[in-house]
């Protein structure tokens, strides 16, 4: 037996070992992330009809902003506005805090971050169950958005692995995690706001416990099974700090500066392709997460859909889009993947047309239906478009400087597209018509498969 079959049998075990704890791990944080997905625009309804203190200071301020721009002083455009803001202020705390925990994980490993990461989720979530106050609830959000980071944690974990067959398999893990913690997590979520209104409840209080319990659960198994993946000769050779500043620097963002800076940087010509795609994705994430961020309250307004019906209509985006990437994304051939792109934004047209002026169920469920395929199908063919142009036959910088470019790309393009409902009340209209993380690309023959099993991670990140 070969030297090199004896490498992989004694790793199989350890990555097999590492895959399963990751799944485990990532799921249970996004069940608890996924519960408030459908209850939203209640939340914000419930603390305007209680009179809060901050939400009217906030609605003072926001009024007089609208009345100097001229925009509607209809009350229906405040939660909508809420969201918005909401939103935006999430993903840009994400866009600073990730290349600082990359950073951080460079120099002191997987497992501590994710310790501490958990930590921050779970005050987050106390902060949650205990708010009886829109101020609470604004902090929960802000500690939400600064630690939540688990995503990105488990992916670098699974690219640590030394088999390539081993990060396909995870890869493909965490795909799956996605598919089901946002297909079963806002259901569950929705599920518990009934039966905690019916019990006179606070409605939102059980699903904040749950999510907490979730957090809890993730921190013990992370603690008891997950091992470190990071080596010490990967720790000493990182450049951590020396290079997150590149993540935050919209023009060196947008130039992939970090990658030009790694001891093996693409050629000249395969840089300003990943620039033209970093800049594709993120005019598609500006626009994606316009309606990604709005769809619950238009829901909410226009068709007076409760968090159960939301919880639904969450349930048949992530069952759509499961099926599409299954069935059709990862079959895309070589060659194909800038074609099926086209066809997938040009898709996004008729979507946001039939779902903005949708007036009955079946047209919004049509748009719907053509949004998941967008979706499903969109960022993996980008995710294979750039892992060709930062293939090497070993575990380079310059694969994990490319997938932090578009990961902040990500938290970029979605904290300013919710704020594109605040560009549609500036042209004087109606907010219905504009409901308008990538996984760590290692350069290996097989990354197409595992982008498209790691589509989901890219979206709903907002909320």
């Amino acid at each position: 037996m070969s030297d090199t079959s004896k490498a992989s049998k004694d790793v199989a075990p350890s990555s097999s070992r590492v895959i399963c704890v990751v799944f485990v791990l990532l799921l249970l944080d996004l069940l608890g992330f996924t519960l408030i997905l459908p209850l939203l625009p209640s939340i914000l309804d419930h603390y305007a009809h209680t009179g809060d203190a901050a939400y009217q200071s906030l609605q003072s301020a926001m009024d007089v902003f609208r009345e100097v721009l001229g925009i509607p002083m209809e009350k229906k455009y405040n939660c909508v506005l809420f969201g918005g803001l909401i939103g935006s202020v999430f993903s840009l705390l994400q866009f600073l805090s990730s290349p600082i925990t990359g950073a951080l994980s460079d120099r002191y490993g997987r497992r501590p971050l994710l310790l501490l990461t958990t930590v921050g989720i779970m005050s987050a979530y106390v902060v949650w169950a205990l708010s009886r106050s829109f101020a609470m609830f604004l902090l929960f959000r802000v500690i939400a958005g600064v630690c939540k980071g688990n995503v990105s944690l488990c992916t670098a974990i699974v690219a640590d692995l030394a088999d390539p067959k081993a990060r396909n398999r995870g890869m493909a893990m965490i795909g799956l995690a996605f598919s089901v913690g946002f297909t079963v997590g806002p259901l569950i979520g929705a599920y518990l706001a009934v039966t905690s209104k019916t019990a006179g409840q606070v409605f939102f209080q059980t699903p904040a416990l749950l999510a907490l319990a979730f957090s809890v659960a993730d921190l013990i198994f992370i603690w008891l099974m997950l091992p470190e993946t990071l080596t010490e000769h990967a720790k000493g050779s990182n450049s951590g700090f020396r290079d997150f500043r590149d993540l935050l620097s919209p023009l060196a963002l947008f130039s992939f500066s970090a990658v030009t800076r790694t001891k093996d940087p693409p050629s000249e010509q395969r840089m300003q392709r990943l620039k033209v795609l970093g800049q594709v994705y993120f005019c598609y994430l500006f626009l994606f997460s316009g309606l990604e961020f709005t769809l619950s309250f238009l829901t909410h307004q226009r068709f007076h859909f409760t968090s159960m019906q939301q919880g639904k209509m969450f349930f048949f985006i992530g069952v759509a889009m499961a099926s599409i990437q299954g069935g059709y994304a990862r079959r895309i051939k070589s060659g194909h993947h800038v074609k099926a792109v086209r066809m997938a934004i040009a898709a996004l047209i008729p979507a946001f047309i039939l779902i903005g002026l949708s007036w009955n169920i079946t047209m919004l469920y049509a748009g719907l239906a053509l949004y998941s395929f967008a979706a499903a199908v969109v960022v993996p063919c980008l995710s294979m478009l750039v892992s060709e142009h930062v293939f090497f036959p070993r575990h380079g910088q310059s694969e994990r400087h490319s997938d932090g470019h578009l990961t902040q790309s990500r938290c970029s393009g979605q904290s300013s597209g919710p704020h594109s409902v605040f560009l549609c009340l500036l042209a004087g209209r109606s907010t219905d018509l504009l409901p308008c993380h990538v996984g760590l690309l290692r350069g290996t023959s097989d990354s197409a498969e595992r982008s498209l099993m790691t589509a989901n991670t890219t979206h709903f990140g907002s909320f």
